[in-house]
C-alpha cells in the first residue's frame, strides 16, 4: 500500500497508523494478528506492535487470550455515542423499538449516516424463533437500501448531496441519479419506503424517517419483514407498516421535532 501525503499538509504518522489499525479491525469481526495487519498495511511490525499495545492498554482494541488477535473494543462505540447524536437517538428510540418488536412480531433496526454508508445503531430482534436483523455497528449502502433513501429523500438537498457524493468517494458507487431522485420524490410523497430486500429473499424492507428537533432527519427506523411460508406472521405487512410509522413519529416527538418547522427536503 502506497502512501503519499498532500503538498502542505501537516503529517502525524503515529496517529495515521492507529487510526489504519481501527479501520482495517473494523472489517475483521475475527480479529487479526499484529503481522496480519502489517502485511495487510504494509507496515513493518515493528511500526504497529507499540501502538498495537499502547491502544490495548488503553481499552480500544481487545486481545484474545486464545488467538493473540486483537479485535476493536466497545469503548469506540461508547465514545461514539457519547460524541455525538447518536447517544440521544438511541435513548429515545429503544422503547419504543422494543415496543414495535413485540407488536409485530418483526425485528426492527435504527439506520444513521455515516459518511457514504449507513450505520446501524441500534436493533431490537423480534421475540419469536424465528426472525432476521442486523447487527449495530453494520453498514449499508445507503445509495440503494431502504433505510438510506429514506434518509436522503428527507434530507435538505445540500446534505442530500454530501452523503451521495461521499459514497462516491468511498466505495466508487454507481447509480442512475434521474432514476434515483424520481425515487425519493414518491418516498417523500408517501412518507415512508418499501421494497423487496436486496440481499435476502423473504425479506420486504420497510423504512420511515425520524426528525430531531430542528427539523432535520436524524435516521430511518426500518423493520426487515420477514413473511413466513404458512403465513403464521404475527401481522401482515401493511399493519407492520403502520406500527412503524406511528413508532418513528413517536421517536421524533420525544427528540421535540415540530413537524410545522420540518426542514426543506432534497428536491
Amino acid at each position: 500500500m502506497v502512501r503519499t501525503t498532500p503538498k502542505g499538509s501537516y503529517s502525524a504518522p503515529a496517529i495515521e497508523k492507529t487510526f489504519e489499525i481501527i479501520e482495517l479491525l473494523a472489517d475483521r469481526p475475527d480479529g487479526a494478528l499484529v503481522s496480519e495487519m502489517a502485511s495487510e498495511l504494509g507496515r513493518s511490525i515493528g511500526e504497529l506492535f507499540r501502538i498495537v499495545i499502547v491502544l490495548e492498554r488503553l481499552g480500544y482494541l481487545r486481545k484474545s487470550a486464545r488467538s493473540d488477535r486483537y479485535t476493536v473494543a466497545y469503548k469506540l462505540l461508547e465514545m461514539a455515542f457519547r460524541a455525538t447524536p447518536a447517544q440521544d437517538l438511541v435513548r429515545a428510540a429503544l422503547p419504543e423499538m422494543q415496543s414495535l418488536a413485540l407488536e409485530t412480531g418483526q425485528s426492527c433496526h435504527l439506520v444513521v449516516p455515516n459518511g457514504g454508508r449507513g450505520l446501524v445503531i441500534a436493533r431490537e430482534e423480534q421475540p419469536g424463533m424465528r426472525g432476521f436483523s442486523l447487527k449495530v455497528g453494520s453498514s449499508v449502502d445507503i445509495i440503494r437500501s431502504c433505510s438510506g433513501q429514506v434518509i436522503l429523500a428527507f434530507s435538505t438537498p445540500q446534505r442530500a448531496e454530501s452523503i451521495i457524493a461521499a459514497a462516491r468517494d468511498d466505495h466508487g458507487a454507481v447509480f442512475d441519479a434521474e432514476g434515483l431522485a424520481a425515487h425519493l420524490a414518491v418516498i417523500r410523497e408517501r412518507g415512508y419506503d418499501g421494497k423487496q430486500s436486496p440481499i435476502t429473499h423473504g425479506v420486504t424492507d420497510i423504512s420511515c424517517p425520524v426528525f430531531g428537533f430542528d427539523g432535520g432527519v436524524m435516521g430511518a427506523l426500518t423493520i426487515p419483514f420477514l413473511e413466513l411460508i404458512d403465513g403464521s406472521q404475527k401481522v401482515g405487512l401493511d399493519a407492520a407498516r403502520e406500527m412503524l410509522r406511528r413508532a418513528a413519529a413517536r421517536i421524533s416527538d420525544t427528540l421535540g421535532h415540530n413537524p410545522e418547522h420540518a426542514l426543506p427536503s432534497a428536491a
